[in-house]
């Protein structure tokens, strides 16, 4: 059974710092991309950042800068170290993996992450 199971939200207030977690099971976690996205009520998922199996890293051009991505595959986790953060950074946190060759995309349950001004 595959799990991705996420954790390390809350309230913070502006300026503050957060790091999330994403702990990964019954995937061969080498072998997938890995993605952290939110989505804010009234508003659609975007993606915030992404880490393919070669450590490629991907930035929504809001977060640039500011957050940073980062996969220890030993662990089976992906991390999402968010500094500065801004009230519009308010939203529910999800992590994806996606498998590099059959495409299969798991996602988790997501973290509340709330910034207030």
């Amino acid at each position: 059974q595959v799990q991705l199971v996420e954790s390390g939200g809350g309230l913070v207030q502006a300026g503050g710092s957060l790091r999330l977690s994403c702990v990964a099971s019954g995937i061969v976690f080498s072998r997938n991309d890995m993605g952290w996205y939110r989505q804010a009520p009234g508003k659609q998922r975007e993606l915030v950042a992404s880490s393919t199996i070669s450590r490629i890293t991907n930035y929504a051009d809001s977060v640039k800068g500011r957050f940073t991505i980062s996969r220890d595959n030993a662990k089976n986790t992906v991390y999402l170290q968010m500094d500065s953060l801004k009230p519009e950074d308010t939203a529910v946190y999800s992590c994806n993996a996606k498998h590099v060759l059959f495409s299969t995309v798991y996602w988790g349950q997501g973290t509340q992450v709330t910034v207030s001004s």
